[in-house]
């Protein structure tokens, strides 16, 4: 399944206001090592180079695509390196400072029972950021699974698409810290966007959600698959006078270890 960088960052700004509503709750002070899990095209794992100029920052993706958008940035940024890495395989070092997901682990399955492990082996005074969405069971994403499960679809789109399930709640995250032994804060926030031009909301889901779908069907299918799924979008989210209003849940969850 490919990332397209280029579809990812179109909605740059809507994007990287999560990360930046996450980040600012770290309170690190000169961290050594910072982690970012699922850094995608680097833009954002390069703020953190900028934010702690004395630390080593390190992006892992899976994505080559990705990894290739980020490539120029570290080539300007001693402290600043990308690595291509499964986040279910990674463990965090001795050495780890701050932990920041934004956005990734969403497609990780079990990643809460991953992060138990993660939040276990990190030293006190460690840092543990994450965000993931929260908008599953919006009409963007529910009209998609409705329409993968229709007679027209189904043989081919079976089991591809996953649910509400993919992320927990607040209250979850929070657990999850203050049973690992960390000072912790927990919240959501859904942002009212306002997206422009035709068919807006099908052209943010073919970034992130629709890729699935895409990566399972042929050309022709996938565009016979756009086209439906784009007509019941113009119904749920129609376009007003300012533009196409698409709100968007987010989950985030910060933490400090003790000791």
């Amino acid at each position: 399944m490919k990332w397209d960088p280029a579809k990812y960052i179109r909605f740059g700004d809507h994007r990287s206001r999560p990360f930046f509503d996450l980040t600012d709750r770290i309170h690190a002070d000169r961290p050594a090592m910072v982690v970012d899990l699922g850094c995608g095209p680097g833009n954002l794992t390069a703020a953190l180079a900028e934010r702690w100029p004395g630390a080593q920052v390190v992006g892992l993706d899976s994505s080559a695509e990705m990894l290739a958008k980020a490539a120029p940035l570290a080539a300007e940024v001693r402290s600043l390196t990308f690595e291509r890495a499964d986040i279910a395989g990674w463990m965090p070092s001795p050495e780890t400072d701050v932990v920041v997901s934004n956005a990734a682990l969403q497609w990780v399955p079990g990643h809460r029972e991953l992060m138990r492990t993660w939040l276990e082996a990190l030293r006190p005074g460690a840092w543990f950021a994450v965000q993931v969405p929260g908008n599953f069971n919006a009409p963007s994403h529910s009209l998609m699974r409705e329409l993968a499960a229709s007679d027209r679809w189904a043989a081919k789109l079976g089991g591809v698409l996953r649910g509400g399930e993919s992320v927990g709640e607040p209250g979850d995250y929070l657990e999850i810290l203050l049973d690992a032994g960390f000072a912790a804060d927990a919240w959501e926030t859904s942002y009212q966007q306002v997206l422009q031009g035709p068919d807006p909301v099908l052209e943010w889901v073919r970034g992130t959600a629709l890729r699935p779908v895409v990566g399972v069907l042929g050309d022709d299918d996938a565009k016979r698959f756009e086209a439906e799924y784009a007509a019941v979008l113009r119904d749920a989210y129609p376009q007003g006078v300012h533009g196409t209003v698409f709100p968007f849940r987010r989950v985030f969850a910060v933490g400090r270890k003790a000791g």
